[in-house]
């Protein structure tokens, strides 16, 4: 069985799960020139067993030394000892014969090894992709671990969400954790968890997140979402520089650019994540957050919309469309109140004609349906009291 295509056409969520349910044993190759990268994943029975990506291939041996579990001189004595073996011997299973790490441990990083990677591979929107079937016996790979597809799928949906709240605190993995000072810190005192001490223990004010999260042996997400929150605690604070902010504006810029242009075409999954990018990008990028709003009500998700409403009104409350579509979105859910609030925000504004047109029928519609609501409770209340 052999599928290949353009990633616009067919995405990578699509192809993993078919590979899945059609319980397919091969290599998918994933190939962007514009990355100018390629990675593959490997496939036995529908099941992920290993994935690598040409820029950062996640070498095993590497991960271990930078998370601590073992020590350059072990590392290079397991790697002569592979080379003594012609490579007949795994360099995992080598540091485990001589003692190194557990096979437990062992396990471990090679889970989050092909984890990395097909989260990574999974965020890729352009390129093209080929499936070529082979035996399980014929698969080039360590094939100690064995993924479920649809447990990595589900993973990476749900790091898309998350990323958007995360990204109210950290603009990009280029970001720079710092220890928070007495003027940014919160100043009471704080229980730590273990893992959050061993994060503690590698921010030295010059490592970026992708850096910390390599001397952690973590995955880059988890990372990400632990200094989001000892940020949010008050205990870290993230350093920028001035031309990380202005790439992060233009990133943010682009990526809501494309989203629009998936928008129009009717691709809301992928307007959702150009939508999401510009938010992890800039996540003060109000327009970012407007687009993932429109994006998720033509979802059906209305909740999530709002959610987003709100803040991109927090980071521009003067911005008419945010307040409008707030406004809208706000009654849409029940919330009569918050929406004739933010609509008369937005008249306030001052918006365009045709804008305001609307936003002035519904306010008045608003109004009406609150008198009508409120001489119902009235009569309500009447009629108990002569029961």
């Amino acid at each position: 069985m052999a599928i290949e295509g353009p990633l616009r056409e067919l995405g990578l969520h699509d192809v993993f799960q078919l590979l899945d349910l059609s319980r397919k044993t091969g290599v998918l190759r994933i190939t962007s020139e514009l990355r100018d990268n390629e990675g593959k994943v490997y496939f036995n029975a529908g099941h992920v067993v290993f994935a690598s990506v040409r820029s950062n291939p996640h070498a095993i041996g590497t991960m271990l030394v930078r998370s601590g579990r073992i020590t350059e001189d072990e590392f290079h004595r397991a790697r002569a000892r592979q080379v003594e073996s012609a490579g007949a011997q795994r360099l995992g299973a080598i540091m485990v014969d001589l003692g190194f790490i557990t096979p437990r441990e062992l396990e471990r990083q090679l889970r989050l090894q092909v984890e990395a990677v097909v989260y990574e591979l999974l965020a890729w929107r352009e390129g093209t992709f080929s499936f070529s079937e082979q035996r399980a016996e014929e698969l080039d790979c360590e094939t100690t671990v064995r993924l479920s597809t649809e447990s990595l799928l589900m993973e990476a949906a749900r790091r898309m969400d998350e990323w958007s709240v995360i990204g109210d605190y950290i603009p990009s993995l280029d970001a720079i954790p710092t220890l928070a000072t007495t003027e940014t810190g919160g100043g009471a005192p704080v229980a730590l968890r273990p893992d959050e001490w061993e994060l503690l223990s590698v921010v030295d004010g010059e490592r970026d997140l992708r850096a910390v999260a390599a001397a952690l042996g973590a995955s880059e997400f988890d990372v990400a979402k632990l200094v989001a929150h000892l940020v949010k605690a008050g205990i870290l604070a993230i350093q920028e520089r001035p031309r990380m902010l202005r790439d992060s504006a233009a990133a943010a810029a682009a990526h809501v650019q494309r989203a629009c242009a998936e928008l129009r075409h009717g691709a809301l999954e992928d307007a959702l994540d150009e939508a999401r990018l510009a938010i992890a990008a800039d996540p003060g990028a109000a327009p970012a957050r407007l687009v993932a709003a429109r994006v998720l009500l033509r979802l059906g998700r209305a909740q999530d919309a709002l959610e987003e409403l709100r803040r991109a009104a927090q980071f521009a409350p003067d911005e008419v469309e945010t307040q409008a579509e707030l406004g809208f979105a706000a009654v849409r859910l029940g919330y009569l109140a918050e929406g004739t609030a933010a609509w008369r925000r937005c008249l306030d504004a001052r918006p365009p004609g045709e804008l305001a047109a609307d936003v002035l029928d519904a306010l008045d519609a608003a109004e009406r349906l609150h008198d009508v609501l409120e001489r119902r409770a009235g009569a309500t209340d009447e009629a108990l009291a002569h029961v």
